[in-house]
């Protein structure tokens, strides 16, 4: 299993995260590690580092803390992400959250910085992993605006049901995480999406109800698409690998 969406560098994992990673590592094939601030870009290139082959990291700036970000620090920022372009896998996570920013004029900022990095990840020739909440339908407008049909887009936790034929159509690929075990929208959106579009995530350290999320749960997500799509677990498995592998071009080792 390939866990395509985490975040390593938390402090959650500061005391055992070489040990996590070992365990991961027993029964997966892969961890890709989500930067979204630029504070956690040397620990997450770090971590990479120190797990060549087996953690891989995408580098980006989460919508969410956009009343926070200084702007000489984001263009330095920007400025390492193409520095260290041949260490990370995708530009990421990237993207629109009106769940936390109400104010219009914010918002506003919200997509200028979106866009920003989405022609970063043009430049620079990557994937993009998106992080959208209660913000679909811009989020749809601005990637397709931006000419991002057909290319590599994923849908990280996506649980938006009634856009799932349009990112199909779109050839966009989406992640499905615990979620998936609560929410009915999930699973129906597991049933619905072709296998070849889908990878496992865990967004670690969240969602592990209650306690620190793990990437190991991604056996629990690709149990429940086997069940719910009636085919077995080790075809949920080899394919969404197959699938994380071409999309962030992975050199395992």
């Amino acid at each position: 299993m390939i866990d395509a969406h985490c975040h390593m560098e938390q402090e959650d994992y500061d005391k055992d995260r070489d040990e996590v990673i070992g365990e991961c590592q027993k029964n997966m094939k892969a961890l890709i590690t989500s930067c979204a601030h630029y504070d956690d870009l040397d620990r997450t290139l770090e971590i990479a580092h120190k797990h060549k082959g087996f953690v891989f990291c995408a580098l980006g700036l989460h919508p969410e803390y956009i009343k926070d970000i200084d702007y000489d620090r984001k263009e330095e920022y920007i400025q390492k992400i193409i520095k260290n372009k041949d260490k990370i896998v995708a530009i990421g996570e990237i993207g629109l959250d009106y769940f936390w920013i109400k104010d219009a004029e914010w918002q506003e900022k919200e997509k200028e910085m979106f866009v920003e990095f989405i022609d970063l990840a043009k430049k620079l020739n990557l994937p993009i992993v998106i992080h959208s909440r209660e913000a679909m339908q811009d989020t749809f407008d601005i990637l397709e605006k931006e000419g991002m049909k057909g290319m590599k887009v994923l849908l990280h936790l996506f649980t938006d049901k009634s856009r799932l034929q349009r990112a199909i159509e779109n050839g966009w690929s989406i992640s499905i995480g615990p979620l998936i075990l609560k929410n009915k929208d999930t699973r129906k959106i597991a049933r619905d999406a072709p296998l070849n579009q889908i990878m496992l995530e865990t967004d670690s350290p969240w969602f592990g109800d209650g306690k620190r999320g793990l990437p190991l749960n991604t056996i629990k997500v690709a149990e429940k698409i086997a069940e719910i799509k009636k085919i077995s677990k080790e075809e949920v498995e080899k394919q969404t690998d197959l699938n994380a592998i071409k999309f962030f071009n992975l050199k395992l080792k």
